[in-house]
């Protein structure tokens, strides 16, 4: 059976209404594609080469997968987003389409080209694969080996939000392939991506014009159901974007430091209660030393002295400690955080506390000078031992969450202050700090 005969085959077992598309383009078997591609000429192209589709995509559902794989890199603008698109963008860009058609289609039939042609067990490959045993919306996203490492956590985090409801941005993945895998584009060369992403095959009219045909087609095309939605195909020629008028990373923050400094509304510092023992004298005996030596004398007191211990209102005067998370998964967000932390200069202790596994100082025109120390890892006891040593009763701390779980010691530190806890961007790591928290943000950083 000729190939394009078996790619009208699978889009039919598909239930896809894409006989139209066929129309447009011309299929052609050649092998100067390594898998597959379409080529946005005058006259579209689909290119398929044989001999990968009998080596991995031989059942009619890997077959119409790999279709639909190289029709979306079109429909969704990869070939026009970049100016040069580099090989980890080209990840990028393939594993946010992988999680879209692994959860429009995800009967392991389907998801299987993606399975079979990924491990699974190797990073960062396994991120352009569904995990085994996963199917959307029902229990957690299962951990694939390859990230069974907690030195991984972060890119955990990003891998299960990308399949999940949460879904995952281009930039969240952009951001956790830079933080841990170093000489990106070189690391990547081992993986072999699907479609050969020539950046000419998709430039010029015929490009935009096949784009509008094909949405008019994926007009009958099943919803993709998920987070990407206004992403799909079939919201391609008319997208409308609901405004978001949520606040800022920097106001979100200013406010979750005012909160914790007792900072009222109108910049005044909200009074704190303090217990205070006060002296007063009543005729309602007590022991009280004078009286002792009154009635030893002979003479009965009228007045007896007593303690009574009263909450009274103090003024707020002690500013808000800020612990600023500097570890390696951080690398994309600090910038933007020492921002925010400046923009609340007038409720911050003069010294923020930079931690990753240590805590090391740094004065506010230090921080506006960019001046920043890492080891690299992250340990939330340095943070405790800090707040201990030095008394420390209000604090906020910016990070991403991942700071480790917290043993008797932290805990018993923790529960002293009153802890606002900023996480930055997209986290599931909520558990470590948020039971003693009193307040909590999710700042929008990165996104």
């Amino acid at each position: 059976m000729r190939l394009k005969e078996r790619i009208y085959d699978c889009v039919q077992a598909g239930h896809y209404a894409m006989a139209a598309l066929l129309r447009l383009v011309d299929v052609v078997e050649t092998d100067a594609v390594p898998s597959a591609a379409v080529e946005c000429s005058v006259q579209p192209h689909l290119l398929v080469n044989p001999a990968f589709v009998e080596c991995h995509a031989a059942t009619p559902e890997k077959l119409l997968m790999l279709v639909l794989h190289e029709v979306h890199h079109v429909l969704l603008g990869h070939t026009r987003m970049l100016p040069v698109a580099t090989r980890a963008d080209n990840f990028v860009f393939d594993a946010v389409i992988n999680a879209m058609l692994s959860r429009a289609l995800p009967q392991p039939a389907f998801t299987a080209l993606f399975r079979d042609f990924y491990r699974d067990d190797r990073f960062p490959e396994c991120l352009l694969r569904p995990p085994e045993g996963w199917w959307p919306g029902v229990g957690d996203v299962p951990v694939p080996p390859a990230l069974r490492d907690e030195s991984l956590a972060p890119v955990l985090d990003v891998y299960q939000a990308l399949y999940s409801r949460e879904g995952a941005t281009y930039a969240d993945l952009r951001q956790v392939l830079a933080a841990f895998v170093a000489r990106l584009d070189s690391a990547l060369d081992g993986v072999t991506l699907l479609g050969d992403h020539d950046p000419s095959r998709g430039h010029g009219l015929a490009g935009s014009v096949f784009t509008q045909a094909v949405a008019e087609v994926a007009r009958d095309w099943p919803p993709f159901v998920g987070p990407w939605q206004g992403q799909t195909v079939a919201s391609l020629a008319t997208l409308l974007l609901r405004v978001r008028r949520e606040p800022g990373a920097r106001a979100q923050l200013r406010a979750l430091i005012a909160k914790v400094a007792g900072v009222r509304e109108g910049g005044t510092a909200a009074p704190f209660p303090v217990a205070t023992t006060l002296e007063i004298e009543s005729p309602l005996p007590a022991f009280d030393r004078r009286a002792v030596v009154a009635r030893a004398l002979g003479v009965t007191p009228l007045l007896y002295r007593h303690e009574m211990v009263m909450q009274r209102p103090v003024p707020a005067r002690e500013r808000v400690h800020v612990y600023l998370d500097v570890s390696g998964s951080m690398n994309g967000v600090r910038e933007a955080l020492y921002g925010a932390v400046l923009d609340c200069a007038a409720y911050v202790h003069p010294r923020v506390h930079l931690f990753s596994e240590q805590v090391s100082d740094v004065t506010l025109a230090q921080m506006r000078r960019g001046r920043c120390r890492s080891t690299g890892g992250n340990d939330i006891r340095c943070v405790t031992r800090h707040m201990a040593e030095h008394r420390v009763r209000r604090a906020v701390m910016l990070t991403d969450g991942w700071v480790g779980q917290p043993d008797e010691a932290d805990v018993k530190v923790l529960e002293r202050v009153r802890l606002g806890v900023a996480y930055a961007g997209r986290t599931t790591a909520t558990h470590y700090l948020g039971p003693y928290a009193k307040a909590t943000v999710m700042l929008p950083v990165g996104d």
